[in-house]
């Protein structure tokens, strides 16, 4: 049921680390050319909270409206609202993201919502961050990337899946024309930064604070 015990996760901020926090993406921040083909930022430390609940019970949708203002997202779609999206998972869950700091409360909000109803949400901030991707050649990237099919007639904006990405595997996200988001795992966030170099080599790759 959605009556358990929460408490506040979070670290303070002082201390809390990104999963890609060796690779010093500030000090390499506004470094990279203007016209580089790959445009790449870390949108560190946000909150991960995966929901779980029946899609085909109209309390439930309901619940989850009333607490977020944004309706469940049918299969390999994610929808969003400024900062805060939610991601189709599985027939049965949800990725939700939320602006750092946020989750505690957006957590309580959604069990308050859906008070009485057998559901789960858990905080999994700790254990994955976002990395989005700019660029005309983002796209190219991918494609030598992922055996996921990326041409746009496949994947549209707002599509999202979760695939294999070089030996690993992580979710992908078209947010925008040019834009990209990639939920990348904490045990492989080094891996990734590294095959992330290598494959944009030949297009430019600039990092943004």
């Amino acid at each position: 049921m959605s009556n358990v015990n929460v408490y506040q996760q979070r670290p303070d901020a002082g201390h809390a680390e990104s999963p890609l926090f060796h690779a010093g993406l500030d000090e390499l921040a506004r470094k990279g050319k203007s016209s580089a083909g790959v445009r790449l930022r870390e949108k560190k430390l946000l909150g991960h909270l995966t929901l779980r609940g029946d899609a085909s019970d109209p309390d439930f949708a309901g619940g989850v409206h009333k607490a977020l203002g944004l309706e469940l997202p049918v299969a390999l779609t994610l929808v969003a609202n400024g900062a805060t999206s939610l991601q189709w998972l599985g027939p049965d869950e949800w990725l939700l993201i939320v602006p750092g700091g946020s989750e505690f409360a957006v957590e309580q909000k959604l069990r308050a919502a859906l008070d009485g109803q057998h559901i789960a949400v858990v905080n999994v901030s700790g254990g994955q961050t976002l990395v989005e991707l700019k660029g005309p050649k983002v796209r190219e990237m991918l494609m030598k990337s992922s055996i996921y099919d990326v041409h746009p007639s496949n994947f549209p904006v707002g599509k999202a899946v979760g695939t294999m990405f070089a030996k690993s595997q992580l979710v992908i996200r078209h947010t925008g024309e040019d834009t990209w988001e990639l939920v990348v795992r904490r045990s492989f966030a080094d891996y990734i930064w590294l095959w992330l170099q290598d494959a944009s080599a030949e297009y430019g790759l600039a990092i943004e604070a």
